[in-house]
């Protein structure tokens, strides 16, 4: 996960609508079941769903009240404990 990348979406959750992400989503998923598709690829088309899992679950925290910096760090913070269990 980029915390760049996530913040960025995060800034554009908050723009427009969460809906545009989870769309994207839904269609990087469809595409992962593409045979043709190659491990570097899937990485890639990985990466970017997490990261868009991650803004999604960012801007839940600043929906409900916490500031965007605090919640882009409890999010991290959270994903890098999961890491090192």
């Amino acid at each position: 996960m980029k915390l760049p990348i996530i913040k960025h979406l995060t800034e554009f959750i908050a723009e427009n609508d969460a809906d545009y992400v989870l769309e994207t989503i839904e269609t990087l998923e469809s595409l992962t079941e593409v045979s043709q598709l190659k491990d570097e690829e899937l990485d890639v088309i990985g990466e970017l769903i997490s990261n868009m899992y991650g803004a999604i679950e960012v801007n839940k925290l600043v929906q409900e009240g916490m500031p965007q910096k605090e919640a882009l760090n409890t999010f991290m913070k959270r994903v890098m404990g999961s890491i090192d269990k």
